[in-house]
């Protein structure tokens, strides 16, 4: 009999489906369409390894879908031009979909052509043939903007409205808090000077700090998180639909949050001049960034003043104007925390994110690139520290009781052979990494992108290095954090928009209070973790599909224009590019590219003419024509502009 392995498939648009090989992680079996058996991305799969190989890539064919990753697709509506069968066509935007999904007219409810709907499959007995469903939600009119963000939320398995129990039970807490004992069990913090410090249109405020003099070297510096754990506790209405959500997704135009608005943008919200639920972690510091002791516990809170970052910035520019001293303390700390940090080998990855301005109708009118300044510096670097003073906590209170759990974030060293082929591809380019057979370290790392800092390579190199990486997740086996070099690191600092921080509240005050974690408990924190890690990966996609799509849409006003461009990813198929003022990404076909013939080169990171040795690499800068914007397909069509 042939061996079978159990395990999750991606299948790409084209029906031909990877499967991860557990006895090399490196080399993946592939699935030709034939024996893909109607398989779709994500899905649990049983396969049967074949004696075969195609361009020397292993073999597999599905023989069982064990469970289905999803069921319910989201896309547009067409009329069914098939003589046999009377009906819609659902073409779905995610294109791993690889069938499109037949729709008899008794299962279209109101929906038309052209319409952007969910549809549920129902039956799909034959692999030669599309599946059949049902429309189960009529979203909008394709193209119009609210229907395309509210399709990419949907495809992503998430939700905008809430459960009638759990908005219910959000209204009982309104009234419950109102007549509550507010300084029970809780330390009050409302005479020391506290603010926020948010984006300009942000809707809730989950951190504040706080700062007090002692004497004139050392402060009392509180970062202080919204009491979530209060509100939301286990096995509540609430607390199910929190993890259900896991996380919070921000699209281009707005939130959909993890918690109902009584909860996200009032009661747990940190609005200035309000007592407020506190869980903190509070410092005494002196001015060199060293932590002299350490508090965590529930408190009371009154924020004085809501700054954006950009008020706070200019304050600090001005050396001028309301909590001028307060900032430029915690900022100047904050300068030797990130010094340390840098010191001890974390890694620094300064990557860039784009901003929409939209019109009434949604309509992408301008894009322009989010700046960091030392505002948005000083908040990442104090919630860097709770995040990881907490983490510390939970590990010292797990020794004292093995049994013991905690929920950290980790991120583990990347790939052996991932590095030995970086440090093969930058030594080509006159750079080193230092390695030991595929083993670094962070501060390796940073040193060698250090080294490539102004020059020619230095996009390149960054953007290789990036994609040698792991990718971080939540977990009860603490193993650190690789890219910030931090022995226990974990995320305490956004329960209301991120589900595993309520869970480290939740274990912390346990511990806090001599609470125990039972045996059983741990498997189901665990279970939790890889839960959340994987609805993070689900809302990252939302989110990036939203940018992609007002990218697409912001673009195609501007096909046949000239644009400067950098190579962002080559394939065999063609060279990704990035616009250099948007970040948009499109792809210039190898088949389009009639000056040569061109081959991949996998371990230059380029594309090779055959002819005349001509190169395309990864980080290149170029000139590039838009030749097609297809907002359908959210694809970008370019064409290489020749000297």
């Amino acid at each position: 009999m042939n061996q079978t392995l159990e395990g999750v498939i991606r299948v790409t648009g084209k029906g031909v489906g990877y499967f991860k090989n557990p006895a090399d992680e490196n080399n993946d079996f592939e699935i030709q369409p034939e024996n893909i058996n109607m398989a779709l991305n994500g899905d649990t799969v049983r396969v049967e390894l074949l004696a075969q190989e195609i361009y020397n890539r292993k073999q597999a064919k599905v023989v069982e879908v064990v469970e289905r990753k999803k069921t319910a697709f989201v896309g547009t509506l067409e009329v069914s031009d098939s003589p046999e069968a009377s009906g819609f066509f659902l073409v779905p935007d995610d294109k791993r979909m690889y069938r499109d999904i037949f729709v008899p007219k008794n299962e279209a409810g109101d929906a038309k052509p052209g319409d952007k709907v969910q549809v549920e499959l129902t039956e799909w007995p034959d692999p030669t043939k599309s599946p059949k469903g049902k429309v189960i939600r009529v979203i909008g009119h394709a193209g119009e903007h609210n229907a395309e963000m509210l399709g990419i939320v949907f495809e992503s398995g998430f939700e905008v409205d809430f459960p009638t129990d759990v908005e219910s039970e959000a209204r009982e807490w309104k009234e419950k808090f109102a007549k509550e004992d507010h300084l029970k069990d809780r330390k009050d913090f409302r005479s020391t000077t506290t603010f926020t410090i948010d984006p300009v249109d942000a809707k809730d405020f989950d951190d504040a700090i706080s700062i007090k003099k002692i004497n004139n070297n050392e402060y009392e510096i509180g970062i202080h998180i919204a009491d979530v754990s209060h509100f939301v506790t286990p096995k509540s209405a609430l607390d199910k639909e929190a993890e259900h959500r896991g996380t919070s997704i921000y699209l281009v135009d707005r939130t959909i949050p993890m918690l109902p608005e009584i909860l996200s943008n009032d009661l747990c919200s940190l609005n200035p001049n309000e007592d407020k639920y506190a869980f903190s972690a509070v410092f005494v510091m002196d001015k060199a960034g060293q932590v002299k002791e350490r508090w965590f516990g529930k408190a009371l809170i009154n924020s004085d003043k809501r700054f954006s970052y950009e008020e706070a910035q200019e304050i600090l520019d001005k050396k001028s104007g309301i909590f001028y001293e307060e900032l430029d303390t915690l900022n100047q700390i904050a300068y030797k925390l990130r010094e340390e940090k840098f010191k001890n080998g974390a890694i620094e990855f300064e990557t860039e994110e784009v901003k929409f301005q939209l019109d009434e109708n949604g309509k992408p009118i301008k894009v322009f690139r989010k700046v960091r300044k030392d505002t948005h510096k000083l908040i990442e670097d104090y919630m860097l520290l709770a995040n990881k003073e907490v983490a510390t906590y939970l590990h010292l209170e797990s020794k004292k009781n093995t049994k013991a759990a905690g929920v950290y974030r980790i991120h583990d060293a990347p790939d052996r052979e991932k590095i030995m082929n970086l440090a093969t591809f930058v030594k080509a380019l006159g750079f080193e990494l230092k390695n030991k057979d595929g083993e670094t370290t962070a501060e390796d790392i940073t040193r060698m992108l250090r080294s490539v800092e102004g020059t020619p390579a230095e996009m390149l190199v960054k953007t290789a290095a990036i994609r040698s990486m792991q990718k971080a997740v939540y977990s009860t086996a603490n193993i650190g954090h690789f890219g910030l070099a931090f022995e226990y690191y974990t995320h305490f600092t956004s329960p209301i928009r991120r589900y595993p921080d309520l869970l480290v509240h939740r274990l912390v005050y346990r511990f806090l209070t001599k609470g125990k974690v039972e045996p059983d408990e741990i498997a189901k924190y665990q279970h939790l973790s890889e839960e959340s890690s994987e609805r993070e990966l689900e809302a990252a996609e939302a989110e990036r599909n939203s940018i992609k799509y007002k990218q697409v849409e912001y673009m195609s006003e501007r096909v046949n224009e000239e644009f400067d461009a950098i190579v962002s990813g080559v394939s065999e198929w063609g060279v990704y590019v990035e616009e250099v003022e948007t970040k948009a990404e499109g792809m210039v076909r190898l088949k389009d590219m009639t000056d040569d013939f061109y081959e991949l080169n996998q371990k230059l990171y380029a594309v090779v003419g055959k002819k005349t040795g001509k190169k395309y690499s990864l980080g290149d800068k170029v000139r590039v024509k838009l030749t097609n914007a297809d907002r359908d397909r959210r694809v970008l069509d370019f064409a290489f502009v020749l000297e």
